[in-house]
């Protein structure tokens, strides 16, 4: 087991160093780079203005040297004050030195936000634990409902209360999340008069019923027809073994059969489900954030993508990329955790 964790952890670190290496020349491409540089100067700035930009700011270096730059294994070089041509800081807003020195993701500097104008950890971090008390809320919902619809209905395939728990199932995973988003903000508000109309940030005002609820309700309805139905799908199956047929046999009760026998097999395939859900949680979340103005992940992954924050879309992708991996790593290590007949090599 701990040879193959070993393997694992060394290919998400390539994963992550190609995919971070593929991002970083995607979001560096010319029309972006133009568009920032638009952004932090004014629409009616001339071209060698903005070229001038660029280069003082070294967006201008080689592809390469940025990049070993942005890891922290390439000395950044300051900015060039235009004025004087003395080194100065490239973001004074973030308080960069304006001096020769090894400062990337590797020794925890994700860069400046243009759009924030704040180093990008003091927006990010707070952004990420904001989804992450949304995912805590969402799973602590999502995960029990849905795996109790499941198992009711895979128990007795066929039943009546098989066909309309699948029924249910089947109507919520197929409704997007922005359509649940619509419907219960116009159940909460416009029928029963529980919210006041505004879309009040959860950062500026608080967490209310509007911000956060509302998410929570939206993407645990989505996620629960979901994992209800692979939960469905995989105790319909398990309940038709030969062993289960066995335990009846030997005089064992339905729910002792069901409890001791079935139930663990059966969660294998939504165990890999529900591990699925946390990466869709952290980055696809994004619409139900930007609609409820629930100002984390997503929300900040949005706005930077929106104003080009090339350093603020680099350790998003880099998180995202983490966090998918990871799961990946876990979901693999609770296969062997919850059937023993799997191995790890």
């Amino acid at each position: 087991m701990l040879s193959f964790i070993t393997r694992r952890l060394a290919g998400m670190a390539l994963a992550m160093l190609c995919l971070s290496l593929a991002v970083f020349y995607l979001v560096n491409l010319e029309p972006n780079l133009k568009k920032l540089a638009i952004s932090q100067l004014d629409m009616r700035s001339s071209a060698q203005d903005l070229e001038s930009w660029l280069e003082r700011n070294g967006y201008r270096e080689n592809f390469l040297v940025r990049y070993g730059q942005w890891l922290g294994v390439v000395p950044k070089a300051p900015g060039v004050d235009a004025g004087t041509g003395e080194a100065s800081p490239r973001f004074r807003f973030c308080d960069e030195p304006a001096e020769l020195r090894y400062s990337g993701v590797l020794q925890g500097d994700f860069g400046c936000s243009t759009k924030f104008k704040v180093p990008v950890v003091q927006k990010l971090f707070p952004a990420l634990q904001a989804t992450g008390v949304l995912m805590f809320w969402v799973m602590a919902v999502m995960v029990p409902v849905s795996l109790l619809i499941g198992v009711l209905a895979g128990m007795r395939e066929g039943s009546r209360t098989d066909r309309t728990l699948s029924t249910a199932s089947i109507i919520t995973a197929a409704t997007p999340e922005y359509i649940s988003g619509v419907i219960l903000t116009v159940i909460f508000a416009s029928w029963l008069g529980w919210l006041n109309g505004s879309a009040a940030s959860a950062t500026n005002q608080g967490v209310t019923f509007y911000n956060f609820a509302l998410p929570v309700m939206t993407m645990a309805i989505y996620g629960t027809g979901y994992i209800a139905r692979m939960t469905r799908a995989s105790m319909a199956e398990v309940m038709t073994q030969q062993y289960i047929r066995t335990a009846r046999l030997k005089g064992l009760s339905f729910g002792a059969v069901v409890f001791r026998h079935a139930l663990r097999n059966a969660l294998i395939a939504p165990f890999t489900v529900i591990m699925l859900q946390f990466p869709w949680l952290l980055t696809g979340v994004a619409i139900v954030e930007v609609m409820f103005r629930y100002q984390g992940f997503g929300f900040t992954l949005v706005e930077g993508a929106a104003n080009n924050d090339i350093d603020l879309l680099l350790a998003c992708s880099l998180i995202s990329v983490f966090v998918v991996l990871t799961t990946q790593l876990v979901s693999d290590v609770g296969y062997a955790v919850l059937n023993p007949r799997i191995r790890v090599r």
